[in-house]
């Protein structure tokens, strides 16, 4: 059975009501930023990382289907995406995409099927 893309995974450890804020967030090559926000509202889970300078300072949001793991102790999220899949995902802008349904859509489809970006060549 499929998960939804805007639900934690039953197998990464994630406690209703953990405050994830500061976690450094890991991809399977490396480290992608720090957890700046988080929702954990069923049907609408989500993080959004500061990723610092690796990609000039922004910020992008991961659905919480991507989360394998929780390192609570370490403080570590682990998601299953390289750096380079997260940084060619759907710009993230947060005053206009945290609300907005068509972005959501396009950000779900490209975590969901691994496509590119609205299906486009990359």
């Amino acid at each position: 059975m499929t998960e939804h893309v805007w639900g934690f995974k039953s197998t990464a450890g994630y406690l209703v009501g953990t405050d994830m804020t500061g976690f450094e967030v890991e991809a399977t090559d490396g480290t992608v930023g720090k957890v700046d926000r988080h929702s954990d509202e069923v049907g609408d889970a989500y993080l959004v990382v500061d990723t610092g300078v690796w990609i000039f300072g922004k910020e992008v949001l991961l659905p919480a289907s991507i989360v394998v793991r929780i390192d609570a102790a370490e403080r570590k999220i682990y998601v299953d995406r390289t750096k380079g899949q997260i940084k060619d995902a759907p710009e993230f802008h947060r005053d206009h995409h945290l609300g907005d349904a068509g972005y959501r859509e396009d950000l779900g489809t490209y975590y969901g099927t691994g496509a590119p970006f609205g299906g486009r060549p990359a």
